[in-house]
């Protein structure tokens, strides 16, 4: 397992490195957008990238929808804009988590190996290999998600396990603290705008797929679920 750590600042590509191989990983170091695309192209081994976002020649944000056209490597992304809005919005392009400058390099390494079991153990191994709801079908073994008609829906491995945590318990309302601590495995710690970002883009990725169907349903007040009649 190989972790890319992109950051035009070489202080913090080296202190995360420190830290990241003190805990048996690999690291592949970038220095700016372009140079982090071609460290993806040419090693296959790269299981997860943090990402800066403000950088030179192409910057994070451009760097993550380049990678989304073909890839659901987890992202982490490094920035120091720490509103709401900007975290939101990273969410939205496509990362699984946000972290802002300054930070603690341990809570870095908590949240990469949060997502490292999150891409490997998505779901528990109780629940069926296939799940079929309404116009989905949902294939826990190959994290793969087809409508009925044969089109493959692209999710990253959050929105997969959020979709999946639904399906699997089908009428169920999961609150977002719920769905936190289940998918991300961690406690939840002001967790809500972070789910409901993560299911705004499941939804449009559904809909898009089908033509409009409204697979997860929100019950305000509550959280979130997927309904069977």
């Amino acid at each position: 397992m190989k972790i890319l750590v992109v950051d035009d600042d070489k202080d913090i590509v080296e202190l995360l490195s420190i830290y990241i191989e003190n805990e048996g990983y690999e690291v592949e170091k970038a220095y700016n957008g372009k140079e982090a695309i071609t460290k993806l192209n040419t090693n296959p081994e790269i299981g997860l990238m943090i990402l800066d976002i403000m950088m030179p020649q192409m910057n994070g944000s451009e760097v993550i929808k380049e990678v989304r056209k073909d890839s659901q490597i987890p992202v982490l992304m490094l920035s120091a804009k720490a509103s709401d809005m900007d975290k939101i919005q990273g969410l939205i392009q496509g990362a699984d988590d946000y972290v802002t400058k300054p930070f603690n390099p341990l809570e870095v390494m908590a949240r990469v190996k949060s997502l490292l079991r999150r891409a490997e153990h998505t779901v528990k191994n109780e629940t069926p290999d296939i799940l079929k709801i309404g116009p989905l079908i949902i294939k826990k073994d190959s994290h793969e998600v087809e409508t009925t008609d044969g089109t493959l829906i692209q999710l990253t491995a959050l929105e997969f396990g959020i979709l999946h945590l639904l399906a699997s318990h089908p009428n169920r309302v999961f609150s977002a603290d719920d769905i936190f601590e289940r998918v991300w495995q961690q406690e939840s710690v002001v967790s809500a705008k972070t789910v409901m970002v993560h299911v705004s883009h499941l939804r449009d990725k559904i809909e898009e797929a089908t033509n409009g169907e409204k697979v997860v349903q929100t019950v305000w007040g509550v959280g979130y679920k997927v309904e069977t009649h």
